[in-house]
């Protein structure tokens, strides 16, 4: 190892780092200028990585989790020769800029995630961890080896207090995953202080009982950083925590004190802090010239690593021609395989989760890359996968079934990983009600473009004796809302099969399908394309007449009301609509939307849930909904005492 030129990669990322922020007047130097070490370490000596192609599938993988630490990673990344030029670091935190103020994935070449959130990063690199020993395990030969990857993350005491980091931690633990190595920025600073105050247990006992190895050592100590790698690479039985002890803010003024956290230095400070750390005072977006030289020097052995291991991959795909045409599929998304499709006929009675669970085998046995699992749900959720190679764990590594256990906040993160990680896509389950448990990290696969499919039963009142805990009344409104998030509530088992392939379908977006746990009637559909028609988010299920008295707008189990109380109601005439999405329905054209609804006067919404986004479409007295919480009870019971049944709603028509 060159030490001189770490040194002077990791003297120029706090440079770059300071003075960024500082023409900002915006971001956190305390990371960046207390870590630097790790991350020279890491691009310069340890990261199997080509900056000229940052999309190499079996590159190592970095996340920063700490990620208002941003500028270390952009400067690491800029010096390394990645795509990020100078002027893209001196418009740090701007509109447009390459180098937002937290890391995002797709706006920044080789940033692996968006780390925003402190503990999603972690979570979402053993994501990354479990994806590498899935794919080594279905790909590597007793001859060839095309699989061999290690993720890396950086946290800091913030990411580590966070509950998903606990959830993934304890999960990657349990799973024994070997090449997930993560640097612990030991500071002991936040925003409001030292974290003595907030922050006492012992990390090294806690990561100990998780099962996971634990290191330590000095952040200013590169042989002893590289070294320690080594060590955890090493130990192929469990992850590992490397403890680094540091000071926040390393060199400026006011170095070891929640002051460097997250405001700028100030002209003044930056002045300081370069004559501290032996920087020309007078210069700005200074590159000591041996960092540029460093990562020069290495590009062609960056390259021929990745050159490498394309040697070996062409080897591995003539003598091995059926894996490396899976191989193609994988990483394509496409067919592995043939079944038959679920098929119902008019009059069929089962619970829509029921049927989603025989979608969900159909998708598992045409695409073998389709991997997941339910937070200890697998029962109600109806996620079992028959035909699968069993359950994942460290003894099986082609099992497909992943048990998350009951941590529904690290399952969405960790299935983010695997969705970015690439190769597989990942699907997690749970009630409905807990989408309140992993809605951050929704919010992060939709901000990140992450077609992640979650599978969400119990939807509503009629799960009936749990009570209002488990009822959620407000959730499909709170969802809604979310930008580039698509809600889907089918409304019989044959809609429930539609939902399965647009969510399969999604390339660019998360997809949350609602499933009912009582059971309802396949019905009779009057529109001949209602497959097509659905895709576009409602369609007519009942026609009426051209011009009805009313046209219901219904979802889910609420569509089976909506027929019995027009068959209650039959002096009128009353179409009946199935919306399976409301803001796909909403996004159509005008034409589309009035065919839908028909030339009526009157339009009533019937849905087990909050009226909110509804009023555009009925007047405040036509919204059938549910807004309050439930009742705990037999379902009917609590639906009669709430006033929510087909009786009810055909008062309501007759008004």
């Amino acid at each position: 190892m060159d030490k001189k030129s770490i040194e002077a990669v990791a003297l120029s990322i706090r440079s770059l780092s300071m003075d960024a922020i500082q023409k900002a007047n915006s971001g956190h130097p305390g990371l960046p200028l207390g870590a630097a070490e790790v991350a020279a370490v890491l691009y310069g000596e340890v990261l199997k990585h080509n900056p000229a192609n940052s999309k190499w599938v079996d590159r190592d993988r970095f996340v920063l989790s700490a990620g208002h630490g941003s500028m270390l990673i952009y400067s690491a990344l800029h010096l390394a020769g990645y795509k990020i030029s100078m002027d893209d670091i001196k418009r740090f935190r701007q509109v447009g800029s390459r180098c937002p103020g937290h890391p995002e994935y797709g706006d920044t070449d080789g940033v692996e995630c968006t780390s925003g959130p402190l503990g999603q990063g972690i979570a979402a690199a053993v994501g990354m961890a479990i994806a590498e020993t899935m794919l080594a395990a279905r790909f590597n030969t007793p001859k060839r080896t095309i699989v061999d990857h290690y993720t890396y993350a950086l946290v800091g005491e913030g990411c580590l207090e966070e509950g998903v980091s606990s959830e993934a931690c304890s999960l990657a633990g349990t799973l024994k995953l070997g090449k997930l190595i993560v640097f612990y920025d030991e500071n002991k600073i936040s925003i409001d202080g030292c974290t003595d105050v907030t922050f006492s247990e012992n990390i090294e006992q806690r990561y100990l009982s998780y099962g996971w190895q634990v290191l330590r050592g000095s952040m200013y100590n590169i042989g002893e950083i590289a070294d320690l790698v080594e060590i955890a690479k090493k130990e192929e039985g469990k992850p590992t925590l490397i403890i680094l002890k540091s000071t926040i803010g390393k060199g400026a003024p006011k170095a070891g004190t929640a002051d460097v956290h997250g405001a700028p230095l100030g002209e003044e400070g930056c002045r300081e802090a370069k004559i501290n750390l032996g920087l020309p005072e007078d210069q700005q977006f200074y590159v000591v010239p041996e960092a540029y030289k460093y990562f020069e020097e290495k590009r062609k052995e960056f390259a021929q690593a990745e050159e490498d291991w394309k040697k070996e991959f062409d080897a591995w795909s003539k003598e091995n021609p059926e894996l490396a045409e899976k191989w193609d599929a994988y990483w394509n998304q496409k067919p592995t395989g043939k079944a038959d499709v679920p098929s119902y006929k008019v009059g069929d009675k089962l619970a829509t989760r029921d049927a989603s669970g025989k979608s969900l085998n159909y998708m598992c046995d045409t695409y073998e890359w389709l991997v997941g699992g339910s937070a200890d749900l697998q029962g109600p959720n109806k996620t079992k996968v028959k035909n699968d190679d069993g359950t994942y764990s460290s003894e099986n590594r082609k099992g497909r079934t992943i048990e998350y256990g009951i941590r529904e906040f690290a399952m969405s993160q960790v299935m983010n990983g695997i969705n970015l990680h690439g190769g597989l896509r990942a699907f997690g389950a749970t009630f409905f009600v807990f989408t309140d448990y992993f809605r951050p990290s929704l919010r992060v696969a939709a901000l990140s473009k992450i077609p992640n499919i979650y599978i969400l039963t119990h939807d509503s009142i009629y799960v009936g004796e749990d009570g209002p805990t488990h009822q959620p009344t407000e959730t499909l409104a709170s969802v809604r809302c979310m930008p580039n998030v698509q809600m889907l509530r089918p409304g019989d088992a044959e809609e429930s099969h539609v939902a399965w392939e647009m969510a399969m379908d999604s390339k660019d977006h998360p997809v949350l399908m609602a499933f009912t746990r009582q059971a309802i009637t396949v019905y009779e559909k009057d529109d001949k394309n209602w497959r097509e028609n659905a895709r576009k988010g409602a369609y007519v299920v009942r026609n009426g007449a051209d011009a009805p008295d009313i046209t219901i707008l219904a979802s889910g189990s609420e569509v089976e009301m909506a027929l019995k109380a027009a068959d209650i109601c039959s002096s009128k005439k009353i179409r009946v609509v199935s919306v399976l999405d409301k803001n796909l329905f909403e996004s159509q054209d005008e034409k589309y939307q009035k065919s839908v609804i028909g030339k009526t006067n009157r339009v009533v919404v019937a849905e087990a849930g909050n009226k909110m986004g509804w009023e555009q479409y009925a007047k405040k007295e036509d919204l059938f909904t549910i807004d309050r919480f439930g009742e705990s009870g037999p379902a009917l019971k609590v639906a009669e005492d709430l006033g929510f049944t087909a009786e009810k709603l055909a008062e309501l028509l007759a008004k």
